[in-house]
């Protein structure tokens, strides 16, 4: 190789002119291997595309038989080039002809060849193509040699992924990045949804590739990393959570990357070789990123999305760029993200958003419930899903079955198009349900509600024949405001919340914050177990003042009309001791001052933490009406985090365990007269809902979308022989036995449509 460091910069400054010049395609790839060619002092330059087909195909050659061009292909892991294809990693031979998967394609006239040097071209992670240098001669290509060719294939990369070359892919072919991909994942939200994808944090462009002064892009690059650094210690230092909720220790670990000399080395030999800084840290992270991708340890894999996360925190240091996007969205989006909070989610303009893919999100997580009550078809656990989508990329979800597709085929995106149209008329079907009340065959009724956190959700309640709002999350307000809410500002929410429930009852939940529910305005505290920690009722008892605005917001707005209000994450009786005088204090005081009180006011507690199992008699003496939370009460009663999936499907909510604990409460509230409806997400699902029929409950509420479906079901069964099946499999359960699985089969024979 040339002298020193010029002959790359020389190299990159020749092929950027290249890129310039007004030709076409194929001209355009021909220049570009006869530059490298003589820039190495290679007898031979090719580079080959990677196919949507999975198979390597020769675009260009400088030194081969160039009639082989667009006629030699061969399959990833075939051959030097497709070993190069398959691991990601160059690969350097004084004697390709001794290595076990040299392949000999007569065509090509390779065969005088000794030495080899190949390279992937990376885009993403994702391998585009390889690019090859061949001599004659054996000789031993240097790092040096090697960092160049690495360097020089991320312009290939972007010609590629520009779709310049597409005119020269033969009929019906198309290229890697472009093939068409059918992903799993697990159902968040149902609905079918067909758009265009966008990052939730846009990958940042590099457009300018080569350095024009080398000393000054080292300078900018040591100025970032430091910039970087410094920004990593002040959020540890705070305690803070960064980007979507990630943990401290993720921090942690992120700062320890930050040091890493090996890293740092190899951002500074990527700068040598001719790069601007941007374009450094993006080879150094296509690099690590195409190597853990192919990783099965899920310990490896995991450290991707820590790189990940440090190669964007410096890249926007280095271009000024923000951070995550919200707001606008263009016509028929599709959000994806690695993960997302509820707050980021309802940022989105959401006349325009059409599904959500995570790759983390688990059902029973907060976005999820916010996507479920929005109507947006979502999907979680999609694994590298944000590494595989190019912004742009067409892309269909199916909620329903956990289905993604990318870049669908149209016979494909035409069967999806026929799946989204039944589904509409099913939804009118059940739109035809409206007002038939949910009655089962022998008579029962069961109320049926709704699940709201937005002003906009309550129009929902008359559209879908909720009977009330059965759970209003008042959290939502406080985590999209900027600030506090004043007074004034919640007690306009809530009174234009019972306006547009349309003289249906609302039962408003006080404050639910903490876990990863967290105030952007609020310092946070760093606990061990956040979900077990300082949150709900236990922040509105220690800052009482905090809950007292609320309530007095509260019965401001219910001037006139019945109230309702629960407290969440109650344990003991002394805690709604406490909540309910702090609240009938507050009436008192709207009373002195001379406010137009409502009607009346009943307090009711949420069960969902286990300890009430246990002291049910005695909250039922103090509570008007019990509602519960099953999201929660599961989760703590099988020790077993809803947002973690490694444990989140260990443990089936039609367990007789559970069904057991939740018959318990509803018992209780028989036995005292107290009314209790359950408004977790278990209630919405069809089968659930039965069983939970069956055990006694007469109240459910759930998200709009789950009313038409969960009301047919129970119009279609008769609940006194449902009952007699499932209650020997609860009071006795055999370990032989799954309950879902039997009480399926029994309400599917009686035809209640699941």
């Amino acid at each position: 190789m040339r002298g020193a460091l010029g002959g790359p910069r020389l190299l990159l400054r020749r092929l950027r002119e290249v890129m310039a010049e007004p030709v076409n395609a194929q001209a355009r790839l021909d220049r570009i291997v006869i530059h490298i060619a003589a820039n190495m002092v290679a007898e031979v330059c090719s580079v080959y595309v990677a196919r949507s087909d999975g198979k390597l195909e020769l675009y260009a050659t400088e030194g081969l038989n160039r009639e082989a061009v667009h006629l030699t292909t061969m399959t990833t892991g075939e051959g030097l080039v497709g070993l190069i294809a398959e691991k990601a990693e160059s690969l350097a031979l004084a004697d390709a002809q001794a290595h076990p998967a040299f392949s000999y394609r007569p065509e090509t006239g390779e065969e005088i060849y000794q030495s080899f040097l190949g390279v992937p071209i990376l885009r993403g992670g994702n391998t585009l193509g390889v690019l090859v240098v061949q001599n004659r001669a054996r000789r031993t290509y240097s790092e040096e040699e090697v960092e160049a060719l690495q360097t020089t294939a991320m312009l290939l990369a972007e010609m590629i992924a520009s779709g310049e070359l597409q005119s020269l892919a033969q009929p019906g072919q198309s290229f890697s990045l472009q093939k068409p991909m059918a992903l799993k994942g697990a159902p968040l939200s149902e609905g079918v949804g067909l758009g265009h994808a966008v990052l939730h944090e846009p990958r940042i462009v590099v457009k300018q590739l080569v350095a024009e002064d080398p000393q000054a892009e080292m300078r900018r690059l040591d100025a970032a990393i430091q910039a970087m650094r410094e920004q990593i210690d002040q959020l540890v230092a705070r305690g803070d959570r960064y980007g979507m909720g990630e943990h401290r220790d993720v921090l942690e670990t992120v700062r320890m990357f930050a040091n890493d000399r090996g890293w740092l080395r190899r951002l500074r030999e990527a700068l040598e070789s001719g790069l601007t800084a941007e374009a450094a840290v993006e080879r150094v992270q296509n690099d690590a990123r195409a190597k853990l991708q192919r990783q099965t340890d899920p310990y490896l894999r995991e450290r991707l999305h820590d790189l990940d996360d440090l190669a964007n925190r410096l890249l926007r240091q280095l271009t000024g760029a923000g951070p995550a996007h919200g707001g606008v969205l263009p016509p028929n989006a599709i959000l994806v993200a690695r993960n997302m909070g509820p707050a980021a989610l309802l940022e989105y303009d959401r006349a325009n958003l059409r599904g959500l893919v995570l790759e983390d999100g688990s059902p029973t997580s907060h976005v999820a419930i916010i996507a479920r009550a929005l109507g947006v078809p979502a999907i979680g656990e999609v694994p590298n899903v944000t590494d595989l989508v190019e912004t742009g990329d067409a892309i269909i979800v199916d909620g329903g079955s956990g289905e993604v597709q990318l870049r669908p085929t149209s016979d494909v995106e035409a069967a999806y198009g026929e799946k989204a149209r039944l589904r509409a008329r099913r939804q009118e079907q059940y739109h035809k349900l409206r007002d038939v009340p949910a009655i089962t065959r022998d008579g029962v009724e069961i109320g049926l509600h709704m699940n709201a956190g937005l002003l906009i959700d309550c129009q929902h309640a008359t559209e879908v024949g909720a009977k009330s709002i059965g759970l209003f999350r008042t959290e939502l307000q406080f985590m999209v405001a900027p600030s506090f809410p004043r007074l004034s500002e919640q007690y306009n929410l809530y009174r234009k919340v019972i306006e547009a429930a349309d003289g249906r009852p609302v039962t408003f939940r006080t404050l639910d914050i903490g876990s990863d529910k967290v105030l952007p305005y609020m310092a946070k505290m760093e606990e061990e177990n956040p979900a077990l920690g300082w949150r709900a009722i236990r922040i509105g008892l220690d800052r009482p003042g905090l809950l007292r605005i609320q309530l007095r917001a509260i019965l401001r707005a219910g001037a006139g009309r019945e109230m309702r209000i629960m407290f969440p994450m109650v344990a003991t009786t002394a805690e709604l001791s406490r909540a309910k005088a702090i609240a009938w204090r507050e009436f008192e005081f709207l009373r002195r001052h001379g406010y137009e009180l409502p009607t009346e006011l009943k307090l009711g507690v949420m069960v969902e933490v286990p300890s009430l199992l246990w002291q049910l008699d005695e909250i039922c003496a103090l509570a008007d009406f019990l509602s519960v939370g099953s999201n929660d009460l599961t989760q703590y009663l099988f020790a077993a985090d809803r947002d973690n999936k490694r444990v989140s499907v260990r443990y089936d909510t039609l367990s007789p365990a559970n069904l057991r604990a939740l018959k318990s409460i509803v018992d209780a509230g028989d036995r005292h007269g107290r009314p209790v409806n359950l408004c977790g997400e278990m209630g919405g699902r069809p089968l659930e809902a039965i069983a939970l029929a069956a055990i006694g409950y007469r109240g459910l509420s759930m998200t709009p979308s789950a009313i038409g479906p969960v009301k047919a079901a129970l119009r279609a069964i008769d609940l006194r022989v449902t009952r007699e099946f499932l209650m020997p499999m609860v009071d006795k359960p055999d370990d032989s036995v799954c309950v879902r699985q039997e009480l399926q089969a029994f309400v599917e024979k009686q035809g209640a449509p699941l």
